[in-house]
């Protein structure tokens, strides 16, 4: 067998060998996830399992709200946060790093102008002209480029689904913004009426204590109710105050540049419909960036194992070339040639010192992370679903328990007023009733509150409502 025969042979037995480790990893992993929420079952859910569709238009949920204000917060926020602008940004140059690997795969042309200056041992030394166009098309043998134009474009899908989860994020937090400042104005109201309130059982004790009806102890302890609850009432406006600050950063603005206007809570009529498919699969945005990050990581893999093989590149050159600059351009200075100029045009790795090796471990382990980051945030995906259609369930028994211990707190509140004034009762039973009205408007009022966050929690964790955009707009 002749030399030329024998190295045919040995890289015809290459290309076998290697071809049994050209499969890359799945691009997608079956996950054992039940078909409905367990949550669901108090709700009378019928729930499917997701099929991924992130990219379907989610319309502007925040409309089942009806509320004007909250559409021109998050319409402002929309157009103005940084965040959101950082996003898009990330966008542009994943698919601008998209487009750079995606021209690895095509004909490359270029030209240029310029001496080379040249000496041997047998002659002078020379200045010899070139104007020359050079071609080269790498053929893409075992799929590396194809590999990798992929993994790329996928990356460039796994931002445009960041984005997309930046912007419901943001959606929800003014969304959630909003209600907790208005959940925060409806309890100041109510301790603003309280501390009229207590500022007029001041001036009936003291009236009184000056006609010599009651003693300084009850002028006492109403001066010490009105300014616990002046305390109070501080308090929350601290609060709101700092809610207004974050929900202005939120708009893309100083806090010294907006100011939301104080108005009550309106109660959520947000209802979670009976039949409620799930598709935490489809329309969740961080799940499908980590869908495309999985099949990424995969066409990686198919990368590093396409290094073991041989590579073929096909290049040539063509244009003038003379020794003196006035004869470069015509026709008898032309040259051309055709292969690499040095080198071969078809090489094979024989021995990388473990490079390509170390390249497919850490690919493979990679893709190993992506895989347990995708099961992770399914996981997490399903834990906010369960959590916030268990606190709407709760919430709206517990505003329901909360409507009658007002009623009753009121009552209490009206019959010790009344028996105070007729000398049958001391001021601290009057105290004690009133204490207890407020305490439980205050409560009913923080978890009317909780309630409209918790109905924005869950259309977030479903990726942006429940029904089909035409039923949010």
């Amino acid at each position: 067998m002749t030399l030329l025969n024998w190295k045919l042979a040995a890289l015809a037995a290459a290309l076998v060998l290697a071809g049994c480790t050209t499969v890359k990893p799945p691009e997608q992993v079956t996950l054992d996830v039940p078909s409905q929420y367990r949550e669901a079952v108090a709700l009378e859910g019928a729930w499917k399992a997701g099929v991924p569709a992130d990219q379907s238009d989610r319309g502007q949920w925040w409309k089942i709200y009806a509320d004007s204000e909250l559409d021109s917060l998050i319409s402002q926020a929309t157009e103005a946060n940084p965040g959101l602008a950082i996003a898009v940004a990330r966008v542009k140059e994943a698919r601008a790093t998209a487009g750079v690997v995606d021209a690895n795969r095509g004909f490359q042309l270029n030209g240029g102008f310029g001496p080379t200056r040249l000496r041997d041992s047998t002659t002078p030394p020379t200045t010899e002209w070139r104007a020359q166009v050079n071609a080269s098309y790498e053929v893409d043998l075992i799929g590396r480029l194809s590999d990798e134009s992929r993994a790329a474009k996928l990356d460039a899908a796994a931002q445009e689904a960041a984005y997309r989860s930046v912007l419901l994020a943001l959606q929800a937090d003014v969304a959630q913004q909003y209600f907790s400042i208005r959940s925060l104005d409806s309890e100041l109201a109510i301790l603003e009426k309280t501390v009229d309130l207590r500022r007029e059982e001041v001036r009936l004790v003291q009236v009184r204590f000056d006609m010599g009806d009651t003693s300084e102890l009850d002028v006492a302890k109403a001066r010490t109710e009105l300014s616990i609850v002046q305390a109070e009432a501080e308090s929350v406006r601290r609060v709101r105050a700092q809610q207004d600050h974050a929900l202005a950063i939120l708009l893309g603005k100083a806090p010294a540049q907006f100011t939301l206007a104080p108005a009550p809570l309106q109660p959520s009529t947000v209802i979670v419909p009976a039949g409620l498919p799930s598709e935490l699969l489809e329309r969740r945005p961080d799940i499908a960036q980590a869908q495309r990050q999985l099949a990424a990581a995969s066409a990686r893999v198919g990368v590093a194992k396409a290094a073991f093989f041989p590579k073929l590149v096909l290049t040539g050159s063509g244009g003038y070339a003379s020794n003196e600059l006035s004869d470069l351009f015509k026709w008898s200075s032309r040259s051309w040639l055709l292969g690499p100029l040095v080198g071969t045009a078809l090489s094979l790795p024989i021995f990388d010192g473990g490079r390509n090796k170390a390249n497919l471990a850490r690919a493979d382990a990679g893709y190993e992370a992506q895989v347990a980051n995708y099961r992770q945030q399914v996981l997490v995906g399903f834990q906010e679903v369960e959590n916030n259609l268990s606190a709407l369930r709760t919430l709206d028994k517990q505003i329901g328990f909360q409507d009658e211990a007002i009623a009753s707190a009121r009552q209490a509140s009206h019959l010790a007023e009344v028996r105070y004034r007729n000398g049958s009762a001391s001021y601290f039973e009057v105290i004690d009733a009133q204490r207890t009205s407020l305490a439980a408007e205050r409560a009913q009022s923080q978890s009317m509150g909780q309630r409209s966050l918790a109905s924005v929690g869950l259309i977030r964790a479903l990726g942006g409502g429940w029904g089909s955009p035409a039923d949010v707009r």
